[in-house]
């Protein structure tokens, strides 16, 4: 039975990788990565090794979720919604969507200043910090981190549903398509792209494409929604890390906004997703307590 369950465990995990070559339908390459981690928590003892191996192969089934949408560009454009977040972003900007509205009161053209980079470099290390986080919370709070790990991807598996559900193009894409210029200049720039052709030169192309994914799912912002929540798991550890960790929001609530990642309306619903997990998480703790007890049942009696 062991192997069996690992087995299931390994086509989880290659799922993913092979889904374009086998035309694996989406929700089949998805659910088999999704029953991954419950596989290890099935097939072994609790351990950090284990904790560390549910919470790699919880994000490989994210990503699946997360990419699956993209594997058919022109499908996905015609369902995209582009036009929805841009009006309301432009009537929380009194008639001019914020992204435009600080580029043009702080951007240069054609160039990319200190503090520019600065926030393209708060975008950049997001993919860092909502695992960091949780690698914290581990290390102080051991106790606290079944419910932080959670709490943290079930942000993550939320946002990919409605990005499914509902594909909403960013400000950098919607201004590629005139859709939030007011007719004066400058337009709407992209500068993580910009100064990312800088920085790595000639690897930057492959790197973008490794990381692109899909292009069209802004609403709500995952990379708010997570560095919300991991701001909150923060505090709970220590008021030093909690202002770290509100510190960083901040920052990057400034960047999504004015590098043309994210409208406003993209963060609120973000931070609205994050707060909503972690009211529903306290109802929910008793059962998903007893849910766990009786994976370790079933682990323990597969294991022996």
């Amino acid at each position: 039975m062991r192997k069996a369950v690992l087995g299931i465990v390994a086509v989880g995990v290659a799922a993913p990788l092979v889904r374009k070559q086998l035309r694996l339908p989406p929700a089949v390459a998805v659910g088999a990565a999704a029953a991954a981690p419950l596989g290890i928590a099935i097939a072994f003892p609790r351990s950090r090794r284990r904790d560390l191996a549910i919470c790699v192969t919880q994000m490989w089934a994210y990503l699946a979720a997360y990419e699956t949408p993209n594997d058919d560009p022109e499908a996905l454009e015609r369902r995209v919604h582009i036009d929805y977040p841009a009006d309301i972003d432009r009537a929380l900007g009194l008639g001019v969507a914020p992204t435009l509205r600080l580029q043009r009161l702080f951007a240069h053209p054609g160039e990319i200043q200190g503090y520019e980079k600065v926030l393209v470099w708060a975008h950049w290390v997001w993919f860092l910090v909502p695992h960091g986080s949780l690698a914290w919370v581990m290390f102080r709070r051991p106790e606290r981190f079944p419910s932080a790990a959670v709490k943290t991807y079930a942000v993550f598996d939320a946002g990919a549903l409605i990005y499914w559900a509902l594909p909403t193009a960013p400000p950098w894409y919607a201004a590629e398509r005139g859709r939030i210029e007011d007719g004066h200049t400058p337009r709407t720039r992209r500068m993580m792209v910009e100064y990312g052709a800088q920085f790595w030169r000639d690897r930057w192309a492959p790197l973008y494409s490794s990381l692109a994914g899909n292009p069209l799912a802004a609403m709500p912002s995952l990379h708010f929604a997570t560095s919300v929540m991991a701001a909150r798991l923060l505090r709970e550890t220590g008021p030093i890390a909690g202002a770290i960790g509100w510190g960083y929001v901040s920052t990057l609530g400034v960047a999504l906004v004015y590098l043309g990642e994210h409208y406003v309306i993209d963060l609120l619903a973000g931070a609205a997703l994050a707060e909503s997990v972690r009211r529903i998480a306290k109802p929910l703790a008793s059962g998903l307590s007893y849910a766990g007890s009786l994976i370790e049942a079933v682990g323990r009696n597969v294991r022996s």
